[in-house]
């Protein structure tokens, strides 16, 4: 008779998730990820299948949590379009507790590192990372719809300059940039592109 399986999968995901985001694809081993999550090797392989599936369950994880940020801030209809896009920023990155701001973000991490040269990976991550962009997207319709962008900037450029944002400020904090410097940088690039 078969051993019932033994773990809470939901905290053997974050903490897989976690070890992803801190070290990236290529430097999570199958033994730090055993490590991290506490589980066999057999249980990961037949729970979660091999590394690359494992990878697609935590970013899915992941984006859990980004939609939860995305819908109270962007999807908060209570908010102004453009309070909702400085609101997202600054609870996806500015006031993000410190240990996970240092971190950046998981997709932006993952799509820096050698793994984008994998197709299905690549698909992964740019599924993930069109779920912020289509949020966006949404907002700046919006702005474009009020004639609140700068003269030549359609939705579609507003959507892109503002996932070039998200991307430079996760890559920032990373990197060390303080707070008050990614806030800064927020201010200066929805001036640029504001009417």
């Amino acid at each position: 008779m078969a051993r019932p399986v033994e773990f809470e999968k939901e905290s053997v995901l974050i903490n897989a998730m976690h070890q992803f985001w801190m070290e990236g694809y290529e430097a999570s081993s199958i033994q730090k990820l055993l490590d991290a999550t506490d589980i066999n090797r057999g249980t990961l392989y037949n729970s979660f299948g091999d590394k690359g599936a494992f990878f697609k369950s935590c970013v899915e994880k992941y984006n859990e949590l980004v939609k939860i940020d995305i819908e109270e801030t962007l999807g908060n209809d209570k908010l102004n379009p453009w309070k909702a896009i400085k609101a997202y920023f600054d609870t996806a990155v500015i006031t993000a507790p410190g240990k996970q701001r240092v971190l950046g973000c998981l997709l932006i991490n993952s799509v820096c590192e050698s793994i984008v040269w994998d197709r299905e990976m690549q698909k992964i991550l740019k599924s993930s990372l069109n779920i912020i962009r289509r949020a966006l997207l949404s907002r700046a319709k919006e702005l474009e719809k009020a004639r609140q962008l700068k003269r030549g900037v359609k939705a579609d450029m507003a959507a892109d300059i503002l996932m070039n944002l998200y991307s430079g400020l996760q890559v920032g904090a990373r990197s060390g940039k303080s707070p008050r410097q990614l806030a800064d940088m927020t201010e200066f690039t929805l001036a640029s592109i504001k009417k």
